[in-house]
């Protein structure tokens, strides 16, 4: 697994990997740990990124701050955690804002590395589990992370992901068994959903991310809105 610890201090790189190489060997884990000084070379260096599996990125650098590094980077690679990295506590907020997946302080990282590594290790390999099915449309294999939900139609069940649908002779009870502990939540008879995806839950109504709008039944309501937000609770 590819790790990236972007700082322009030394020392501070230094600890940084020193922690996670306890943890390695603590969890029995293989990291491959890169170092850079420079968040611009980080944030141009597309070859890198593609293959990095989380970064640690210090928020106060000289040459320019991780809140626009983070933001440059998300924009191409939008799913990849940032784990932002500072001294000083008063860019939480907006640190948040630009979509980081934690957000941690130089002089406590002794007590929070092994928690946060705990929590981003199961959200990581969650979204990269695959499942495989034989659809009308042929065999396909699809990471967990690439469905955005499951919709009964008829006698099918429709799996829409952002490029396409899948169709399938399947029970829905069947596929919710399949997608058991990868994020999903039956928040309807007809409807598996993809956490990941959903916007805003209100008013008895579920909307994603592309704009679907879902009812979400009263007796299913206060489970759904439980579920969803301790999945939030752990991203």
């Amino acid at each position: 697994m590819n790790i990236i610890i972007c700082d322009d201090c030394q020392s501070d790189r230094e600890i940084l990997k020193k922690l996670l190489r306890e943890y390695e060997k603590e969890n029995d884990e293989n990291f491959e740990i890169i170092e850079y000084a420079s968040g611009v070379k980080l944030s141009e260096d597309n070859a890198a990124l593609k293959e990095c599996r989380l970064i640690f990125l210090d928020i106060d650098m000289a040459e320019t701050d991780g809140l626009k590094i983070t933001m440059k980077i998300k924009d191409t690679y939008p799913d990849l955690p940032i784990v932002l990295v500072t001294a000083d506590m008063s860019y939480a907020v907006e640190g948040y804002k630009v979509r980081a997946s934690r957000f941690l302080l130089k002089n406590d990282l002794n007590q929070t590395i092994g928690e946060c590594m705990d929590e981003l290790l199961k959200e990581i390999k969650q979204k990269e589990q695959i499942v495989e099915y034989s659809f009308v449309e042929g065999k396909r294999s699809l990471r967990a992370d690439e469905i955005i939900y499951v919709e009964t139609s008829r006698h099918k069940n429709i799996f829409y992901t952002k490029k396409q649908t899948y169709s399938i002779y399947r029970k829905l009870d069947e596929i919710e068994a399949d997608l058991k502990d990868m994020g999903f939540i039956r928040t309807h008879l007809s409807y598996l959903v993809n956490m990941r995806y959903i916007e805003k839950i209100s008013s008895y109504v579920l909307r994603l991310t592309n704009g679907k709008e879902i009812s979400v039944p009263k007796s299913r309501y206060p489970e759904v809105k439980r579920q969803y937000t301790l999945f939030k609770g752990m991203e």
